[in-house]
Formats: structure tokens, C-alpha cells, sequence
């Protein structure tokens, strides 16, 4: 008897479409997974670094307004709707510092405003805060001193705590004068200005800027240091 002989067998065109079509449909869920992790990953952190800012910005919000000085020479706290203007102790001496809503100047912020801060040099003569509250009325998106910290902002309200109540501090005037008590023989001493015992801030958030709605920040401010 001869030897059997066996012939080769390969795999069919189906079977090979079949296992092409397996192939692909694994490769295309295993795709997408990792693109659905790597998006999670990069909202989670764009969130993350957002949060941080604000968490920052506010920071420094608030040891400007818990830093406040009074002066004969400027007002120490001062809202006129759009800008708030304080001066506030440094180590150097004291400083102006302007908080204010500007327009965005990127393409993306476009219809929005931006949280602007602006300070001026520590300065121990009344000169060299009379110079930085003249500067402060005419700030330009260009000046070096300018810092922007928050975008994506439609609008800001402040509110001043006094006599027990929270009243919008540009309506109340910001300031109360407290009447002078002449001395001896002596001309009287200029009317002080009393600041609030606290301000409360509220930031309105455009919609698909990262933060929606209102944002608001209660600061209470301490009795002044001479």
C-alpha cells in the first residue's frame, strides 16, 4: 500500500472576513474606552487647575480686604459699581490695589468680562498714593501692573455689611462720616470714614466657561490697626 497524503488546508475568504470583522469591532471598543478615559482625564484636570485659580484669586481677595489701612490722604475701601479700589498695608508701607470687570480681550471670552487686579508700589508718602489712586481711574488692559485672574465673568456684585444688614455697597454709599469732635483750641480733626464690618462678593459665571451660576465670598474685616 503507498504512503496516505494529506492536503494543506487554509482558511476560507469568509473566515478570514469573519475574523478580520471580530478583530476591528474589538480594536474600535477598545478605541474608544481609551478615549473616553483620556477625555474624563483631561476635563477632570482642566476642573482641577480651574478650581485651583479661583481658589487662588480668592485667597488673595481676601487678605487684600482683611489688610486694609486707613489713610488721611485716600479712601481706605471705595466701590463705584465697577471697580473697587482699598489701600491695604505691606511690609514697605502702603499699597493701592483695584479690583475690576473688564471686557475680554481673547476670541473665546468674547461677550464676557474678566476679574481684573491691579496694584500699585508700596509707598510710605501721601504723594506716592496720590499718584497710584490717579492711576487706578485710568487703567488700560496694557498696563504691566495689570494681573487677570478670572475670564468667563458676565458680572460682580459687592455687598457691605452694616448695622446688622448686608446693603449693596455702592447704593450705601460705601463710607459713613462720623461726625468730628473739635479739640481744645485746636482745629478739627478731618471726618473719619467707618468701613463695614464685613463684604460680601458675588461672582455671576457665563454658561460653557467651566463654572456656571454665582460664586459668593464673605469676608469679614477686623477692627484697624493704627
Amino acid at each position: 500500500m503507498g504512503r496516505p497524503t494529506f492536503r494543506a488546508r487554509g482558511f476560507t475568504l469568509v473566515e478570514v472576513l469573519v475574523a478580520l470583522v471580530i478583530m476591528s469591532t474589538l480594536a474600535l471598543m477598545a478605541w474608544q474606552g481609551v478615549d473616553g478615559i483620556v477625555r474624563t482625564r483631561d476635563a477632570s484636570q482642566t476642573r482641577l487647575e480651574r478650581t485651583l485659580r479661583v481658589t487662588t484669586v480668592l485667597a488673595q481677595w481676601e487678605q487684600d480686604l482683611t489688610s486694609l489701612h486707613e489713610t488721611d490722604v485716600v479712601p481706605a475701601l471705595t466701590f463705584d459699581g465697577a471697580r473697587l479700589r482699598l489701600t491695604r498695608r505691606t511690609a514697605d508701607g502702603v499699597q493701592l490695589v483695584s479690583w475690576a470687570l473688564m471686557p475680554s480681550t481673547s476670541e473665546a471670552g468674547i461677550g464676557t468680562s474678566q476679574w481684573v487686579r491691579w496694584a500699585g508700589p508700596s509707598v510710605t508718602a501721601s504723594s506716592g498714593l496720590q499718584d497710584s489712586w490717579l492711576r487706578s481711574q485710568l487703567l488700560q488692559n496694557n498696563d504691566p501692573a495689570l494681573i487677570k485672574t478670572l475670564s468667563g465673568l458676565t458680572q460682580w456684585q459687592l455687598y457691605c455689611f452694616r448695622g446688622n444688614a448686608w446693603t449693596n455697597c455702592q447704593s450705601s454709599g460705601d463710607v459713613a462720616q462720623v461726625a468730628a469732635t473739635p479739640g481744645s483750641g485746636v482745629a478739627p480733626p478731618p471726618a473719619k470714614t467707618v468701613l463695614p464690618s464685613g463684604v460680601r462678593l458675588v461672582l455671576t459665571f457665563a454658561d460653557g466657561g467651566g463654572f456656571t451660576g454665582t460664586l459668593t465670598r464673605d469676608v469679614a474685616l477686623g477692627p484697624q490697626l493704627p
